[in-house]
């Protein structure tokens, strides 16, 4: 009876040794398949497609770690502002104001910038027509990049034609392609407004961008 339950005991203590759970090193392994797991999780979610009504941040998609930021050229040299010293001012102003001009500038390329290119194109004359894009190329052109900024200058004084106001802010973009190719660009962005005459509505007498050198447009 004794040599039975010795036996029967070696058995449970060779059983319990082969045990996963107490296998050298096993808590590590599973660790380890954890983050594995994790990871792939992660990774699932990060490149899974958007929802349709969920909007897309090309630029904020790239990765850029490989390259180094983009500087700006600094005012007065090639490619850069203006050398008059006279950023955007900070001022109160009116949305009429050519100061309200440059507002709608700086706004319509922060939202460039944050991804907000639906809300970036309206911004343009004729409810986004005047980009001679449709919302979805508009948006799309803004894939080859992987960093999109831009300085705004001082405004113009504002000239009128045909019952119509126009203003001219001078703007440079800067950034890089997906492909690691720096993009240089600057030129004055024209923005009109319909004068404060009768039958005009609130919306036609807004600012809203008319033509740019800088327009986007799809490869």
């Amino acid at each position: 009876m004794r040599n039975d339950m010795l036996a029967g005991l070696a058995a449970l203590i060779a059983l319990s040794a082969c045990s996963p759970a107490s296998a050298p090193g096993n808590d590590v392994a599973n660790d380890a398949a954890d983050i594995q797991s994790a990871e792939a999780a992660g990774d699932a979610a990060r490149s899974r497609e958007p929802a349709a009504d969920e909007p897309r941040n090309y630029v904020a998609e790239a990765n850029t770690a490989a390259f180094p930021p983009v500087e700006p050229p600094a005012p007065g040299t090639p490619g850069g502002l203006p050398d008059d010293r006279t950023p955007v001012s900070e001022a109160p102003f009116t949305e009429t104001s050519a100061q309200g001009a440059a507002n709608v500038v700086q706004t319509y390329f922060a939202m460039i910038e944050g991804g907000k290119y639906g809300d970036a194109w309206r911004l343009w004359s004729d409810g986004g027509k005047a980009s001679g894009m449709t919302r979805d190329a508009f948006a799309a052109s803004f894939a080859k990049y992987a960093e999109y900024h831009a300085q705004i200058g001082a405004p113009g004084a504002i000239e009128g034609a045909a019952g119509s106001l126009y203003v001219e802010v001078p703007v440079v973009v800067y950034g890089r392609l997906k492909s690691g190719a720096e993009v240089h660009m600057n030129g004055p962005v024209t923005l009109r407004r319909v004068n404060d005459v009768d039958g005009s509505t609130a919306e036609q007498r807004k600012w809203h961008i008319a033509s740019t050198a800088l327009k986007p447009r799809p490869n």
